[in-house]
């Protein structure tokens, strides 16, 4: 029987005692009280994992007290599940204005994205450990017009964190991709994470992802167009297609390895630019050349314009 169950079982015993609806009351309060007590606990246990312990555990039998603390707040009253949601909405708000925020500023380039990504992974982490303990509010008590809590910390962080960083994410997401198609080391695990996280940060009117990816199929053009005319100039029509085969080849597999779903795009862009648009150039001047290889010339024009993700 649940404590709510059990106060209005005394109230109704007592129809005639203000002093024992008084009495009901003030335990109700108490126990809310203490329920809150708890959560807090539980917050500022989570809240550890924000400031740099990621490792920080949760005993079985905490788990199952914080849940229960939560359950209890919950079903007791609509004011406690309001509560319980605005307390999880503040703590994220918090922990990105104390920790997240600060560990930011002045950072650009990859080592913006150095310092976002485990921020990012410790304040979901910090957030799957207060669902799970109030996930009671989740299934059966959101408030009206509210966003599960899942969706409520993920909001945060895009209204208060990736909305106005995403610009400078974007060019050194960028700026990364570029460094690689030219042979540069980069952290490759860092970009793939990056890219993940434009994915899982959203809001009503943009998809960051989609945003981040109208920019790249326009670098990768103007990449692709500014090698083409390059190559052209100084290689034979042999080495240029040669040199195609090979980076489409490199394309694909960074493509597949980054960006599965836009991987056809990109291949198509850099195949246009590289293949298609200079198709008249270099049939020209594999004649001019004269070089009598015309058949594996052919048979290399024709790998390459069939190559397919």
């Amino acid at each position: 029987m649940s404590p709510s169950t059990i106060c209005r079982n005394v109230v109704s015993s007592n129809p005639f005692s203000s002093d024992t609806s008084k009495e009901v009351r003030n335990m109700m309060e108490a126990r809310q009280n203490f329920q809150k007590m708890v959560i807090e606990k539980a917050i500022a246990k989570a809240k550890k994992i924000m400031e740099g312990h990621p490792e920080t555990k949760f005993t079985m039998e905490e788990q199952m007290q914080f849940h229960s603390s939560a359950y209890e707040l919950i079903v007791e009253s609509m004011e406690g599940s309001n509560w319980l949601y605005e307390r999880f909405k503040k703590t994220m708000e918090e922990s990105i204005v104390s920790i997240v925020l600060p560990s930011l500023v002045g950072k650009n380039d990859d080592s913006l994205l150095r310092a976002l990504i485990p921020i990012w992974s410790n304040y979901k982490l910090m957030a799957r450990w207060l669902c799970k303990f109030f996930e009671y509010l989740d299934r059966c008590f959101l408030p009206q017009n509210k966003f599960s809590l899942d969706d409520t910390s993920k909001n945060c962080f895009q209204d208060l964190v990736f909305r106005e960083l995403y610009p400078r994410c974007g060019v050194a997401a960028i700026t990364m991709i570029r460094q690689e198609r030219k042979g540069l080391h980069i952290d490759r695990d860092l970009l793939k994470n990056v890219l993940l996280l434009f994915m899982e940060i959203y809001d009503n009117s943009v998809s960051y992802y989609e945003d981040f990816e109208r920019e790249l199929l326009e670098e990768t053009a103007a990449y692709y167009c500014q090698l083409a005319e390059q190559w052209l100039l100084c290689y034979s029509t042999e080495d240029y297609i040669q040199k195609v085969y090979w980076c489409l080849n490199q394309e694909k597999e960074r493509a597949s390895y980054y960006f599965p779903s836009s991987a056809e795009k990109l291949l198509k862009v850099a195949r246009y630019y590289l293949l298609d648009k200079t198709a008249d150039k270099l049939i020209e001047k594999q004649k001019g050349e004269n070089c009598g290889l015309v058949t594996d010339f052919q048979d290399m024009l024709s790998k390459c314009a069939g190559m397919k993700i």
